[in-house]
């Protein structure tokens, strides 16, 4: 069984985004691994494998338009099923 069950992948589009602050946000407020926030300061690409991606969701929101949101069930996958 996976610790951290969904896949969530996303891209965020805004101003003055930091993915440094963004990075490090995700470390102290949400459970999860395999962190990925690469970007500059108008496009932002997230990949974070999380139990609550909804949280995620949110958080990427409020920094400015999300987009290409992929959330895929790992466990599923790892049963050879549609994630």
């Amino acid at each position: 069984m996976l610790e951290f069950r969904y896949d969530t992948q996303l891209l965020i589009e805004g101003n003055d985004l930091d993915e440094d602050a963004v990075s490090d946000y995700f470390s102290n407020h949400f459970k999860g691994d395999c962190l990925l926030a690469v970007g500059d300061e108008e496009l932002i690409k997230i990949h974070f494998h999380t139990n609550e991606p909804w949280k995620v969701l949110e958080y990427c929101a409020s920094l400015g338009e999300i987009y290409d949101i992929v959330i895929e069930d790992m466990e599923r996958q790892s049963r050879g099923l549609k994630g």
